[in-house]
């Protein structure tokens, strides 16, 4: 039996993801894109399970996670076949074992150290419970050069992504930057273009990684960044409301 949300909530969340998926549907327009080639990842951190199920009861098959622990209880409690968790957060080497296997996306891998501690996560489960695991990753970029966000350079990302190649365990699948908070949305748009056309370089210089996912775009800009080419937005408050600290 599934606890009830409070009063009104499931009507809220409606009327919030009809907004956000015409959002989308009207970014991917201006772009000529098809949006059914963009996945709406609902950020559900720090939001009760009661209210991903609502969420989940309207059509969403994504959500995101920044807490290892929060998202490993949720995903004890409702994991249907069809739902797809992600780490979006920073990731901790000493929190590699729990996440490997655990998530179809980490989308923060920052830096070598964090890819070479999930190889190892997922080399001791082969060989312990012989559970053999693919781990979908994105990595993580610091465009805008805040000291404040986690995330490798523009300039070092070609290095990092080429000394991936031998690790078997992670799949490489596209990058992800988390823009600044601005005032104007359109003053983030070079950042979201600038992630795309390291892609587009990544692709050609390290063809071994599929590079077909770009996670950028939140709540103020994920319009913008469709324009600029995400296939992955990271939407929390436009569907769920203000988070809880």
């Amino acid at each position: 039996m599934i606890n009830q949300p409070p009063i009104g909530q499931e009507a809220i969340i409606a009327a919030n993801l009809t907004r956000v998926r015409a959002r989308i549907a009207e970014a991917a327009q201006r772009a000529g894109r098809n949006p059914e080639t963009i996945t709406l990842v609902a950020v559900s951190k720090t939001k009760p399970l009661e209210v991903i199920k609502v969420a989940y009861n309207l059509g969403i098959r994504d959500f995101g996670e920044n807490r290892v622990q929060e998202a490993l209880e949720k995903q004890a409690a409702f994991s249907p076949s069809d739902l797809r968790w992600h780490m979006i957060g920073h990731l901790q080497t000493n929190k590699a074992q729990k996440v490997c296997g655990s998530f179809a996306y980490i989308h923060s891998v920052d830096s070598l150290h964090v890819a070479l501690a999930l190889q190892r996560a997922a080399e001791k489960k082969l060989h312990v419970d012989e559970t053999e695991v693919q781990q979908t990753v994105l990595l993580q970029v610091n465009i805008s050069g805040e000291t404040t966000k986690e995330g490798m350079t523009i300039e070092d990302a070609p290095a990092i992504a080429r000394q991936l190649l031998p690790l078997s365990h992670l799949k490489v699948q596209g990058l992800m930057t988390v823009a600044p908070l601005v005032d104007d949305p359109e003053q983030v748009r070079s950042v979201f273009r600038a992630l795309r056309q390291l892609r587009d370089k990544l692709r050609q210089e390290v063809p071994e990684h599929s590079w077909e996912q770009l996670s950028m775009g939140m709540t103020d800009d994920y319009h913008i960044a469709i324009e600029e080419g995400a296939t992955i937005v990271r939407v929390g408050r436009a569907i769920f409301g203000e988070r809880v600290k």
